[in-house]
């Protein structure tokens, strides 16, 4: 596939353990498959810790979006809680926490990140996305 032809995913899941291996494992293969590479690590990075956000401060299931359009790769989790994810320090004060780290990390490793309130359906939650733009 060409790299400049859009394309999205998504990716429901259940919130369980093994939630953030099978997100991390299905953005490698989805960014392999058209071929960016380049943007492995640092996409898997991102959908770790915004995944990992989504299944640890929620009960209910969770969602990974990944979207390819005009050079920005955006990834981005959804989950069941509408309160705004919680603003961290920033990398350098945090770095040898245990917790605390995702969002520092994602302001770190991207070159754009938000958030949006969602209501579907009467259902509430959030979606927290982050960019990558392929240089």
């Amino acid at each position: 596939m060409p790299e400049n032809e859009p394309w999205e995913y998504t990716l429901y899941i259940p919130n369980g353990p093994r939630a953030v291996t099978i997100s991390r494992r299905t953005l490698r293969l989805i960014l392999t498959m058209h071929g960016l590479l380049r943007l492995v690590d640092t996409a898997e990075l991102l959908a770790t810790e915004l995944v990992s956000n989504a299944v640890r401060h929620t009960k209910g299931p969770a969602g990974l979006r990944v979207r390819w359009s005009a050079g920005v790769l955006r990834i981005g989790a959804w989950d069941t809680d509408p309160a705004p994810p919680e603003s961290s320090a920033p990398l350098e004060q945090v770095v040898d926490l245990e917790e605390g780290r995702g969002l520092a990390l994602v302001r770190a490793c991207a070159d754009l990140w938000g958030w949006q309130p969602l209501s579907r359906e009467g259902n509430r939650g959030k979606y927290v996305w982050c960019d990558l733009v392929a240089a």
